[in-house]
C-alpha cells in the first residue's frame, strides 16, 4: 500500500470508476488507480470531491489535510472498526492508575531503549562524535535503570526528559554544523532540523491517529498522556518509541544534502520548508512510512492484547 501526495494549487481531485483523476483548469491531467492507495494528504489550495471522499471512506483510506503554512493536519477517516466493547474496555482502563503506570514505564522505556540502540550504532561508525556519544549514552542507560522505580507518571516524564536532553546533545553533534541545531524547539520550529523534525512528526502522528482509529480504539484516550482538549493522547502515547525513526531519516536526508538549509525559509512564522524542499521530502518518505505503519500495526496489535486481558482479569 502507498500514499499520494498532493501539494499543488488550483488543483481538483475526483472519484472516476476506481481511479482518483486530476483536473487543472477544467482540464484531465492525471489518474492515479485507488487499489494500491492507503493514505492521501493534502497540502495547498486543493478541491475535493464529495464522491471521492466517499470512496476514500469506503476504502478505509485515510486523508490528512495540512492547513497553512505550519502544515497543521486535519485528518478525515474512514470505517471504524466495529467493536465497541474495546473502547469501553479503554475508557475503564484509563481511569485505572497501576494500568496506567505500567503501560507509561513501557512507553518510557522503548522509547529511551530505540534512542540509546541509534546512538550506540554511530558511535560504532562515527570518530569524530564518540567521546560525546557514550557521554549521551551512560546518561540514558541511568535513565533506563531508573524507569521500574518511579513510582508515578509525573516521575516517569521527568526521567523521559532527561533522557531526551541526552539524546538530543548526542545527536546535535551527528549533524553538520550549518544547520545551527542546538536542541529540540518547536511552536514555531527555529531552524532546519527542527521544521523537518517537526513535520516527520505531525505525519508519523497522523498515521498513530488512523491506525488507532481502524483498530477500534479511541486516539484520544491515553494512559500515558493524560487527556487534554482536542489532544489525541494515546496517539502520542504510541508514536514516543517511534520519533527516533524519524529523527534517523532526518539526519539522512540532511547528511546526504537531499535537503539543504537553502530549501527553507526563515520568518516571525518560524523555519519552514519550501515547496520544492518538500517535494524532495515526501518523495523520500514513503519509504519510511510502510516502515512506520508495520511498527504503528504491532504497537496497536499490543496494545488491544493488554487491555483485553486487562479487562478479562478485572471481570
Amino acid at each position: 500500500m502507498s500514499s499520494l501526495y498532493v501539494d499543488r494549487r488550483g488543483v481538483t481531485l475526483k472519484a472516476d470508476g476506481e481511479a482518483l483523476v486530476f483536473y487543472e483548469n477544467g482540464e484531465r491531467v492525471g489518474t492515479v488507480p485507488l487499489a494500491p492507495l492507503s493514505r492521501v494528504f493534502l497540502r495547498g489550495d486543493v478541491t475535493v470531491s464529495s464522491s471521492l471522499l466517499g470512496k476514500l471512506g469506503e476504502r478505509g483510506i485515510g486523508v490528512v489535510v495540512l492547513s497553512g503554512r505550519k502544515a497543521v493536519p486535519t485528518m478525515l477517516l474512514g470505517r471504524p472498526h466495529n467493536d465497541a466493547a474495546r473502547r469501553v474496555a479503554q475508557y475503564r482502563l484509563s481511569l485505572d492508575a497501576h494500568f496506567c503506570l505500567r503501560f507509561a514505564r513501557a512507553i518510557v522505556e522503548a522509547k529511551l531503549r530505540a534512542q540509546a540502540a541509534f546512538l550506540g550504532e554511530r558511535r560504532d561508525s562515527e570518530l569524530r562524535s564518540r567521546y560525546l556519544l557514550t557521554l549521551s549514552l551512560k546518561r540514558l542507560a541511568s535513565s533506563i535503570a531508573a524507569v521500574d522505580q518511579q513510582p508515578t507518571i509525573g516521575s516517569l516524564r521527568g526521567l523521559e526528559g532527561a533522557g531526551a536532553a541526552a539524546y538530543f546533545e548526542g545527536f546535535a553533534d551527528l549533524l553538520p554544523e550549518r544547520l545551527h541545531f542546538s536542541g529540540r524547539n518547536r511552536r514555531p520550529p527555529r531552524d532546519p532540523v527542527n521544521a523537518v523534525l517537526s513535520l516527520g512528526y505531525t505525519l508519523l502522528h497522523a498515521e498513530a491517529v488512523l491506525a488507532l482509529y481502524g483498530s477500534g480504539l479511541d486516539p484520544f484516550v491515553g494512559f500515558y498522556h493524560a487527556l487534554d482538549f482536542a489532544r489525541e493522547s494515546l496517539a502520542c502515547d504510541l508514536v514516543e518509541p517511534l520519533r527516533v525513526e524519524i529523527d534517523q531519516h532526518a539526519l539522512t536526508l540532511f547528511r546526504s544534502e537531499k535537503l539543504r538549509p537553502e530549501d527553507f525559509t526563515h520568518s516571525d512564522a518560524g523555519c519552514l520548508l519550501g515547496k520544492a524542499g518538500r517535494a524532495r521530502f515526501y518523495g523520500e518518505w514513503e519509504a519510511l512510512a510502510a516502515r512506520l505503519r508495520k511498527l504503528l500495526a504491532e504497537s496497536v496489535s499490543d496494545v488491544t492484547a493488554a487491555i483485553g486481558e486487562a479487562a478479562a482479569g478485572a471481570t
